[in-house]
Order: C-alpha cells, then sequence, then structure tokens
C-alpha cells in the first residue's frame, strides 16, 4: 500500500518500527514520487555462518585489492545505488526515501560499507541496523567484485559484533551465490522477533535518542574511526575483530 502523500521523507520512528515487524519501503522507480510498504511472502536471508567464499573472492580479500571503511560516505553510497547503470537501467531508490535513509543514518541506526579503488568509490552496500539484525537495502558495484568484498565485511563484521539476522529481502542467483536462502515469511518473523525482542521501540522517539546500540557500535565504529583517523588497519585479528581482507578472507574460509 502507498504511504500517504507524496515525495515525503518517511519518519525515522516508522521506519524502525516497520522494519521490526518485516515491512520495508520501496518505489516503482527512481523518479517515481509515491512509496510503499512492502511484505514478501517468501524473504532472502543469508545465514551469518554460511557465506560463500570463493576462490576468486578470497584472493582479492587477501590482496586487500580494495580499501574499506564503515559510515565514511553513507550518503555516497546510497547515491551510487540509486544510479542507473547498463545491467540497472532503473532502481526502487527515489527521492524520499534516499533523504530517509540518511536521516535515518543520521540518528545511527542506518549504516554503509564502502570500497573504495584509491579516492574514488568504486562500490559498496548500505542497509539498516536494529538489535541484532541487519537489513540489507541495496548493494552496488563499479569494479569487479567490489560489491561481493563489502558483502564478505559486512558478514565478518556482523558475526563478530554478535547479530543473528541478515535480511537480504528478495533472493537473486547473485544473492545465492553467495551463500543466501529464501524462507518463508512465518519462520522469517520468528528470527526477527528474536532479533530484535530487546529493541524498546514503545518508547517512541526515545529509541532514536538512544541510538542503534552495541552491536552496531561493535560491528561499524572500528571501520568508521579508521576512515576518520586515517591509521592503518591492522592486518590480524584484533579485539576490535577481523580489519583487514586477510583476517575477512581467513575468517569467512574458516565457516563457510
Amino acid at each position: 500500500m502507498p504511504l500517504e502523500g507524496k515525495a515525503m521523507t518517511i519518519d525515522p520512528l516508522l521506519l524502525l518500527q516497520a522494519y521490526a515487524i518485516g515491512v520495508f519501503p520501496m518505489s516503482d522507480d527512481r523518479e517515481a514520487e509515491e512509496v510503499y510498504w512492502v511484505e514478501p511472502k517468501r524473504r532472502a536471508i543469508l545465514p551469518l555462518d554460511a557465506f560463500h567464499m570463493s576462490h576468486s573472492l578470497s584472493k582479492t580479500l587477501r590482496r586487500d585489492q580494495f580499501r574499506v571503511t564503515a559510515n565514511r560516505d553513507f550518503a555516497g553510497i546510497v547515491a551510487l545505488c540509486a544510479q542507473a547503470a547498463p545491467d540497472r537501467p532503473s532502481t526502487w531508490i527515489n527521492g524520499p526515501i534516499e533523504q530517509s535513509y540518511r536521516q535515518l543514518h543520521a540518528h545511527g541506526f542506518a549504516h554503509s560499507i564502502e570500497v573504495w579503488e584509491g579516492e574514488e568509490l568504486v562500490g559498496g552496500l548500505y542497509g539498516v541496523s536494529l538489535g541484532r539484525a541487519f537489513f540489507g537495502e541495496s548493494m552496488v558495484s563499479r569494479r569487479t567484485d567490489a560489491s561481493k568484498v563489502a558483502l564478505a565485511w559486512l558478514v565478518a563484521r556482523l558475526r563478530f559484533a554478535g547479530f543473528t539476522l541478515l535480511d537480504c529481502q528478495f533472493m537473486t542467483e547473485h544473492l545465492r551465490s553467495l551463500g543466501a536462502v529464501e524462507i518463508a515469511q512465518r519462520d522469517y518473523l520468528q528470527l526477527l522477533g528474536a532479533a530484535v525482542g530487546g529493541v524498546p521501540l514503545g518508547a517512541g522517539s526515545g529509541v532514536l535518542s538512544a541510538g542503534a546500540g552495541v552491536a552496531a557500535e561493535l560491528a561499524f565504529a572500528p571501520l568508521a574511526r579508521d576512515a576518520v583517523t586515517g591509521s592503518p588497519l591492522p592486518p590480524i585479528l584484533t579485539d576490535a575483530g577481523p580489519l583487514s581482507g586477510h583476517a575477512i578472507a581467513q575468517l569467512l574460509t574458516h565457516t563457510s
């Protein structure tokens, strides 16, 4: 069903409440004004212990071919995901959706993983964290394997931080090749309830001021801090979790 009104951003609290019951917004086209609530009957998720690490992706990660950060350029990632491309002439990310997630990011609940080649943003993904659930919204690649690298980093960081659910919304062959599976909405809601059960959404706007919580901080803050300080990331597993391509590949290869 469409949201009431046109070309309006979605209230951040309403967005979080929607995710908590298994609903998310989409639009028909980049230039469309209306936004619809969607609740798929079949849901794609990526079990965090089942990421499929191909040999070529492992090599790319171990070489640290790309620099990876988190929340350094959230707006840039959303804009890149919204752009048309030869294999994607239009997208579902319209203006109101783009602005809504930028607002949610400002409250600490929407996060991005950025993949850089030098100083050029060449891929990544963004999504929403709530409790121990991460809801993937979109990913993009402007270089071979850039989006796969972003997803590998996301899976490793979510595992380290104790997340239990990575929601991919709709199944694609690309996601299936990386380990995603499709489940009934009923089963998805059980996983969702366990992952967000401790979030006090009844507290209203107080939820927004409290931020996304410890799990999100553990997952994303180390990569965000690196973007600020510019210090080199250690090539090993540290107290902050896997913080290099080599460590990401090592962790996911041993468990995939």
